[in-house]
């Protein structure tokens, strides 16, 4: 099977790729690149999910592209929105004729001979496959999987009546009109179903083990609003973004520096909300510091709204099992439900599920080390895309597009094919930390030991910290003595090949 080949192969037509495929055609407008999305559509998570009320959990300030305003007045914006915001940046930008649809990437192996990877995608519902070659592979494929969500063992489950959906695979023909419903979790999902559904319910319940902080905030931004009727288009969305960071940024090391004030603060403004009758330390006050977990952003207090109502409650308990009627908790109480929405997470993956080699030899992620937080020491021409967890994604999707363009562009002036980062001997006895440090949230705790390290200086970190990164990836030089820049050349015999199985010949620096 011939293999068709581009300079850049991007995997994943969502918000990062889409993105990414921008930074490429404006500012490496040479290269030849293509986009393969498993999915029939582009827009990732905003396609894939459609559950009641789906929104974003940060402004579009923020999770929108530094290079592309948001204009609608809305910042806290519902998903169809966001998918028509993510597709127009793709016509506009030419980028949509390069997306080959239902071509889910499977495996992909490096050659240290031809310095390219070649790629393999199984091309949905028809049982074949297809091969690209590429000299630069972008991974733009998210952070969970995309065939299932979390759902962890619930007792009795088969004996429950009614019906049990998961937020990641919504039913088209769900009808809960004067249902009861419980929902089980207290995160983002939960936290946006549940007021969405209030309204068409008789009753629904947010179930949760233990509670997650909760902030309130409008939905529109009235400073961004104003700016745009008086300022230029994109000097208005420059500086909202530049508002919005910041204070995301100084929200997140308040919370490190003095973490029981902003304890304080957040649930002073949940039993602003509530009133005094609402028993607030069982049911929103977490064991944990605020940011030690994602803070849920309720706009426009519509969680409070639908409890202060009586068409939503919570409740703070173990479950049991289920039951014909509903759940039983561990308090002995019972939930009466005809529906119950799972929505207890995702399952994290690394690098999109799919199966990595180099010359034959699997790669396993867990013993590389991040360099700064988008590629792994050893592995060659191999970039991921991974957002923040305190802050938006786009943030750094944005980042590490710019990155990319500026390493291909280093390595066309230095006529160099390869691009690896190694260890420095210096490096070598670097205490070994996991990749997402200080954040206790379960799902990332369930698989953090299949991501690579991060060691305790610069460039091995991954520091989760917009105002940091854009120092270490934007500003940061290129040579920096542990990027190595190469090219192949041909075998001639044992002695050309280096001890770990590599025919190269280096490229000095100096001669950028």
């Amino acid at each position: 099977m011939a293999a068709e080949h581009f300079d850049v192969l991007i995997v994943g037509a969502g918000l990062s790729g889409v993105g990414a495929a921008v930074h490429l055609h404006e500012r490496c407008p040479g290269k030849s690149y293509a986009i393969l999305e498993g999915r029939a559509s582009m827009g990732g998570t905003w396609d894939l999910f459609r559950y009641p009320g789906i929104r974003s959990d940060s402004d579009m300030h923020t999770l929108g592209y530094r290079f592309k305003p948001w204009r609608q007045a809305k910042a806290i914006a519902d998903g169809p929105s966001i998918l028509e915001y993510i597709k127009e940046t793709a016509a506009e930008y030419d980028v949509a004729r390069h997306v080959r649809y239902q071509h889910l990437v499977t495996k992909a192996e490096w050659s240290s001979e031809t310095a390219t990877w070649t790629v393999e995608a199984s091309r949905g519902g028809t049982g074949a496959s297809a091969r690209f070659t590429c000299n630069m592979l972008l991974m733009c494929a998210g952070y969970y999987s995309y065939r299932e969500g979390h759902t962890p063992e619930f007792a009795g489950v088969e004996s429950f009546r009614g019906r049990v959906v998961h937020p990641q695979k919504w039913p088209e023909d769900l009808d809960y009109r004067g249902k009861k419903v419980v929902v089980i979790g207290s995160g983002a999902t939960a936290m946006t179903l549940v007021p969405s559904m209030a309204r068409d319910v008789e009753h629904i319940v947010m179930l949760q083990r233990s509670p997650t902080y909760v902030v309130s905030r409008p939905d529109k931004d009235v400073i961004a609003n104003a700016l745009r009727k008086v300022l230029p288009e994109t000097w208005a969305y420059a500086i909202t973004r530049w508002k919005n960071t910041t204070l995301q940024q100084l929200l997140y090391r308040r919370t490190r520096s003095r973490p029981a004030q902003v304890k304080k603060w957040l649930l002073d403004m949940v039993r602003k909300e509530l009133g005094p009758g609402f028993d607030v330390e069982k049911h929103f006050t977490p064991r944990y510091n605020p940011w030690d977990q994602r803070l849920c952003l309720v706009p426009n207090s519509d969680l409070f709204k639908a409890i202060r109502s009586g068409k939503a409650s919570v409740e703070t308990d173990r479950i049991e099992r289920f039951t014909e009627k509903g759940i039983l908790l561990e308090s002995g109480n019972e939930l009466e439900a005809d529906i119950i929405v799972t929505a207890t997470g995702l399952n994290l993956v690394v690098l999109g599920e799919v199966q990595f080699a180099r010359d034959g030899e699997p790669i396993d992620f867990a013993d590389t080390w991040s360099y700064k937080g988008m590629m792994y020491s050893d592995v060659p021409n191999l970039v991921c895309t991974f957002g923040y967890i305190n802050a938006s994604w786009t943030l750094r999707a944005d980042l590490t597009s710019e990155y990319v363009c500026r390493l291909i562009d280093h390595m066309d002036r230095v006529g160099a094919r390869v691009v690896v980062p190694r260890l420095r001997p210096s490096d070598a006895s670097m205490p070994a930390r996991r990749w997402v440090d200080d954040f206790s949230a379960g799902y990332m705790q369930r698989v953090m030991h299949r991501f690579p390290k991060q060691g305790d200086r610069e460039p091995w970190l991954n520091p989760q910290n917009f105002a940091k990164d854009k120092k270490m990836i934007r500003e940061g030089a290129l040579d920096d003595g542990v990027l190595q820049f190469t090219s192949p050349r041909p075998v001639r015999g044992a002695s050309d090949v280096r001890d770990d199985g590599r025919a190269v010949a280096e490229v000095a620096s100096s001669a950028a």
